[in-house]
Parts: C-alpha cells; structure tokens; sequence
C-alpha cells in the first residue's frame, strides 16, 4: 500500500479525483503506469489539503502546494519525486480551471525543484558481449525459457524498447522479413524500430520452438511460464539476473538495456535524430544526456591510455 492510499477522502475530493482519473484513461490515453503516478500523487496532495482544512479542489492555493511539498521534502523525498509531484499538481489545477471545476489556477505559480540529471547507467560493448554469449551458451541447458530469456536481451539491446513496450509485444508485430518491429509508446504513440541479425536469430529460434513449447494461443512474443503475456517485473527479474553474471558490470535492469543501446548507437557514429526516433523521445534534450555518457568515456579512455593525460 502506498503512503497516500492509506486515507479515505471525503466526498469532494474522491468525487474530482475519480473524475481526473477517468480524462487521464480516456482523454489522454495514458499507461496504466502513467495514470497510477498520476492519482497517487494527487491522492497525497488531496489527504494534506484535506488536514488544511481544505474540503474540495477548488479551496487549494498556492500555500496549500507549497506546504505539502515542503512537508515531503521534510521527510527526505529525493528531488526527482517533489519534481515529479510538482508538475502532477500543476497539471491537476489546469485542469480544474480548464473544466470549470475551480476559478484560480494555484499550480501556475507554483516552481518546480530542479531534478539533478543523473548520467544512466550502461554496460560497455565488451559487457554485453559477455552478456549475450553467456546466455546463447546455456540455451542448451535451459530450453524454451532460456531461449526466451535470449530473445529478450538480444531485442532490448537491439532496439532500446522500454520494458512495457517489450512485453506489449504481439507476433504481429515483429516484421521478420525486413527485421523491424512495431512499437506503441506514451501516449500509445506508434513507431518502427529496426533490429539487427542476432536479435532476429535469436527471436526466429524462441518463435519456431521455445514459444511453441511455452503457449498454444496467446498473440504475446514473450510469455511467461504459464503460458500468458509475460509480466514486466519478471523481465526485470531475467534482466537482473543475466547482466549479474558479467563480473565487476553495473546492476541494471531493461532501463539500462536502453541506455545501453542508444550509448552504443552514439558511440557508433548515430546521430541524435536517429536515436530520437529509435527510442521514441518526444524531445531531443532526452536523447542528449546519452552524449555526456559517451564523453565521459572517452575521457576515461584518454586517461587511461595517453601518456600525457
């Protein structure tokens, strides 16, 4: 149970909330992910403003915003959380202006803590590698499931899908002649990712045998033991466990599998454009920080090997 759902709120409030909830699904079309943040967010503000003394939405003002960030930031919250937390409430009081719901708009005046940038994480080349021929080397030993669990490495680093576009996967949307793949991201916006030969050998090899094994009628490419659309926490759990075999490597999950594709994609001459698009990034500053990764590399590479770094 999350720290806001441990409240009940009066009628006003869970009567607006509900409401926002149903635009998120409806009207923007958000994940399942995107809209729980969202409403647990709000959920946490409604509680704090509801303590205020403030019984409906259209009560909130800037102090009301101000104060339940300040009470989050009392209780150690990183900076990435109040910033995300921000820019919930400022969506949220738009809305209830743009609805008629309230005549003031708190959030515009609201500013947002800055969150650091943190440079991702990613595995060199010569760690995936290590990667990919330790899990193509127990397929032997590990049959459907470690055919699957190859299929899936090879896709992510191949393509720097997100781990919910990978496992929102039908068969339908693999074009294995031409080696592409067709991906809906946020806001289920649609784009074709290419894939290179390894990751379509290693697809072909769990499609024609180790799925066949697995399930008999679910259209997901990746299934999990039982048969049904594989789950993304146990795609965390396979991606965990085979990068933990590459000894002295980061700990990452399938999040780092994309940073590692689009380091890897940089590094290899693309150019951000086309990195862009791969990932699906609505904004190209996104796609920049991954030209900080590759520098930084190259700045260790420099004063490892030059004699006078």
């Amino acid at each position: 149970m999350t720290e806001s759902t441990q409240d009940e709120l009066g009628e006003a409030w869970a009567r607006v909330l509900a409401e926002y909830e149903r635009h998120l699904v409806s009207e923007r079309d958000l994940s399942v992910h995107s809209v729980r943040a969202y409403v647990t967010d709000l959920h946490a503000l409604a509680v704090h403003a509801e303590r205020l003394g403030i019984t409906e939405p259209s009560g909130m003002t800037i102090r009301t915003l101000r104060s339940w960030l300040a009470n989050l930031q009392s209780l150690g919250k990183a900076r990435t959380t109040m910033a995300r937390r921000a820019a919930s409430a400022r969506v949220f009081t738009a809305w209830l202006v743009r609805t008629g719901r309230a005549t003031a708009d708190p959030g515009a005046l609201l500013a947002s803590p800055k969150a650091r940038r943190e440079l991702p994480g990613a595995l060199t080349q010569t760690e995936m590698r290590a990667v990919l021929d330790a899990s193509l080397a127990e397929l032997a030993d590990e049959g459907p499931r470690g055919q699957r669990d190859l299929a899936i490495l090879e896709l992510l680093y191949a393509t720097g899908i997100r781990v919910g576009e990978l496992v929102g996967l039908d068969v339908d949307d693999l074009d294995r002649g031409r080696r592409v793949v067709r991906v809906f991201g946020k806001g289920r916006k649609e784009r074709s990712v290419p894939y290179g030969a390894p990751a379509a050998d290693a697809l072909e090899l769990w499609l024609s045998s180790g799925r066949p094994a697995m399930t008999s009628g679910d259209p997901a490419v990746f299934v999990g033991m039982r048969g049904s659309r594989i789950d993304p926490r146990a795609v965390r759990r396979i991606v965990h466990e085979r990068l933990g075999a590459v000894e002295g490597g980061p700990d990452l999950g399938p999040h780092g599998l994309r940073h590692t594709a689009a380091t890897h994609l940089l590094e290899g001459g693309a150019d951000l454009r086309s990195v862009q698009e791969i990932l699906g990034h609505a904004s190209l500053g996104t796609t920049q920080i991954y030209t900080h990764v590759s520098n930084d590399r190259l700045k260790a590479a420099f004063k490892l090997a030059h004699p006078r770094a």
